[in-house]
């Protein structure tokens, strides 16, 4: 029998990329499902794709906190309670901090660290209650500054240092705390990063045959969840630049610039 069946699994954005991938192997693991996105037609295609499965979804943006809080109490009136809550809604950048409005780095802070206070804080009691897991979704921009991400490294760089807080507040209560930093993944994050003045870019050059896929780093994050890892850095790259910026830093500066730039600009 699978790890997660019938467990309460919360995935926030899940409309897209890594969160749809992980709610599709939920619910083929067993799970009872639930899912927020901004955008209620992908939810309502989302609804119609699983209708005969444990899948409940409402609007919610997670920077709002009372959104978040209507989501998490609608959760636990739908299925009694929580026993996993995956913080995956994120968003990206792209633009040099020179360019970029303040209003873009303070976007960053509100979904993809302060997102993730919100719907934690709410669903505190019950994976407190059921000795649960949180997982937060961060990146290898956690470990390592990137140039044209300034704001996206910084909120990733809060998430890990506010979940490892967390993991040792909580650690005599049973629930166990995580992260999971992929690397560069076939999904939709990167597309609709905002620009400089908080506009979706639209398509990158990198290669997305190249990439990851979101259902790969979904299978990987599902079993960081069910063997109760401590941080799982997915992708050889990722690992490598982590090690790299630990006991070279200076020299992954020059790397990170000589992979970000060319002709002295940045590459998208």
């Amino acid at each position: 029998m699978s790890f997660f069946n019938n467990k309460v699994v919360i995935v926030t954005g899940g409309t897209d990329g890594i969160g749809r991938a992980l709610i599709g192997l939920l619910i083929e693991a067993g799970a009872k499902v639930a899912t927020c996105g901004r955008h209620h037609d992908k939810l309502y295609a989302l609804q119609l794709e699983y209708s005969q499965f444990m899948l409940h979804t409402l609007v919610c943006d997670v920077s709002n906190e009372e959104e978040c809080r209507r989501f998490i109490d609608s959760t636990v009136e739908t299925f009694g309670t929580i026993d996993i809550l995956i913080n995956n809604a994120g968003i990206s950048m792209h633009s040099l901090f020179d360019a970029v409005d303040t209003d873009v780095i303070r976007r960053m802070m509100d979904v993809n660290f302060m997102g993730a206070v919100y719907c934690t804080k709410a669903a505190l009691p019950k994976i407190v209650e059921q000795k649960g897991v949180i997982v937060g979704i961060s990146s290898v921009a956690g470990y390592r500054g990137l140039p044209g991400r300034s704001g996206y490294s910084a909120s990733k760089f809060a998430l890990q240092g506010w979940l490892e807080s967390l993991r040792t507040e909580l650690s005599d209560q049973g629930v166990h705390v995580m992260w999971v930093s992929p690397g560069f993944t076939a999904s939709n994050i990167r597309n609709a990063a905002l620009n400089s003045k908080g506009v979706g870019q639209g398509e990158g050059t990198l290669d997305e045959s190249k990439l990851m896929s979101a259902e790969t780093c979904a299978r990987y994050i599902l079993t960081a969840i069910e063997k109760r890892k401590r941080v799982q850095v997915l992708t050889f790259t990722g690992k490598l630049t982590v090690l790299l910026n630990k006991f070279f830093p200076s020299l992954t500066d020059k790397m990170v610039h000589q992979r970000y730039f060319k002709n002295g600009e940045l590459i998208k």
